[in-house]
């Protein structure tokens, strides 16, 4: 029992890390939003999608945190934490609830929605203004097409490896 639950520990921390050094290394910085475009939801998602609801939504809240903490953006740390928790979590719940291809695309599309629309909100209260705010839109969504895009051709490739049937942390 011990052992399952320091493997289940061990592996969150990982895909936290995983989320923030995608979040870190591999973005685009987007000078009209005074933000990045970067990969991070592509992990969040495969976390999702292969292991449920908690562990996505555990790495994508504070991995997503920790990077805009550790790349200067401390003023979004806590709405990163609550939008890309909620992002992780609304896509393995989808998924844990109806397990085909079609729902993992479509959870990732609604996932990315989210994030879209809890950046919006957020830019609104940061800017003082909704106005404003929607100028990060445009990026946003480019960057929920691109991860949903990598998140699920990624994580359909796991999936056909005898690992991850064997191992998933959401069995614990």
């Amino acid at each position: 029992m011990k052992s399952t639950k320091t493997s289940y520990l061990v592996f969150v921390g990982l895909m936290i890390a995983f989320v923030c050094m995608g979040t870190m290394t591999v973005h685009i910085y987007m000078p009209a939003t005074n933000g990045f475009i970067n990969i991070g939801d592509s992990i969040i998602f495969i976390t999702s999608i292969l292991f449920g609801p908690v562990p996505g939504m555990i790495a994508g809240g504070i991995g997503s945190a920790l990077a805009d903490i550790l790349l200067g953006y401390t003023h979004w740390a806590v709405f990163t934490l609550i939008i890309k928790g909620i992002e992780g979590f609304i896509v393995g719940a989808l998924m844990k609830k109806y397990s085909n291809k079609f729902t993992m695309i479509i959870s990732t599309i609604i996932g990315a929605l989210f994030m879209v629309f809890g950046y919006y909100i957020a830019g609104g209260i940061l800017e003082g203004s909704f106005i404003v705010a929607l100028e990060s839109i445009p990026g946003n969504i480019i960057q929920g097409i691109a991860s949903v895009i990598i998140g699920v051709f990624v994580a359909m490739a796991i999936l056909k490896t005898n690992y991850i049937k064997r191992k998933s942390p959401s069995r614990y």
